[in-house]
């Protein structure tokens, strides 16, 4: 059974790529054939480990019905760990999905041969940092919804519209399976009183969704994308592989990957 995981946070900046791409790169360590699947136009994760960004390569055609979703899987350096690129023309997706029938399930369609292959344990869809058209289609096409949350000021704002859309997404009927999965916390920061007061905020307020690893704020991790590396080939012993390989092991254990 394959299980979709859609990483999303309305806004930019908040570790969202990072954690999409060591997540997959963690899983893929642990043995679980995974699928990452970029959807972000500026094709952060599909540098990060590695991958040129090349026209054709990624889903923009197939969803104009060239080709087909598993064609475009790309392995990476990493075992058990699969790519699906992005490309600049990803961007054009979001205007053009409006004009198709059925819009939000655009992506659900696409990956339905995917999921049905058997092929990949976890697919990760990477997703842009907007709730625009190609945020809701992984939304419609996921399991669960891993949010990445910052430990910074004006998070928890963030956070209650993105449940919103989940609550509006189920409601609709359009993925009456959605969940949201769990709470990343990222970028935390122990010397600083506002890292803490977030992170216990937010604990608070969604005790059961808050994942206990919880993600530093990293030079390492932030440089580890520039190198075309995953935290764990750039610097296996860091605190933010540490970190990574944790959240690995939680997501593995709370949705049964393994």
């Amino acid at each position: 059974m394959t299980t979709v995981f859609s990483v999303a946070n309305q806004k930019g900046g908040v570790g969202k790529t990072t954690t999409a791409v060591n997540l997959s790169a963690g899983l893929a360590l642990q043995g679980i054939s995974t699928l990452l699947i970029d959807l972000d136009s500026q094709a952060n994760a599909t540098s990060a480990l590695g991958l040129p960004k090349e026209e054709g390569k990624s889903l923009y055609p197939v969803f104009h019905g060239e080709g087909t979703a598993s064609e475009k899987i790309q392995p990476t350096t990493t075992p058990n760990l699969s790519i699906i690129p992005s490309e600049v023309d990803m961007a054009a997706i979001e205007s053009e999905l409006l004009q198709k029938e059925n819009y939000l399930t655009q992506l659900a369609n696409l990956l339905a041969p995917l999921r049905a292959s058997g092929r990949h344990r976890a697919i990760v869809l990477d997703c842009p940092p907007a709730l625009g058209m190609l945020s809701m289609n992984s939304l419609a096409a996921a399991d669960h919804l891993l949010i990445a949350l910052q430990c910074e000021y004006l998070a928890m704002e963030g956070l209650g519209q993105i449940l919103n859309v989940v609550g509006q997404i189920r409601d609709a009927g359009i993925n009456p399976a959605l969940n949201v999965g769990g709470i990343v916390l990222t970028m935390f920061d122990v010397r600083t009183n506002l890292s803490r007061q977030v992170a216990a905020e937010v604990r608070q307020y969604y005790p059961e969704l808050v994942f206990s690893s919880m993600i530093p704020r990293s030079i390492r991790l932030g440089e580890a994308p520039s190198h075309g590396k995953s935290i764990f080939d750039y610097d296996p012993i860091s605190p933010g592989a540490t970190a990574y390989a944790a959240l690995a092991s939680e997501i593995t254990k709370r949705f049964s990957l393994a």
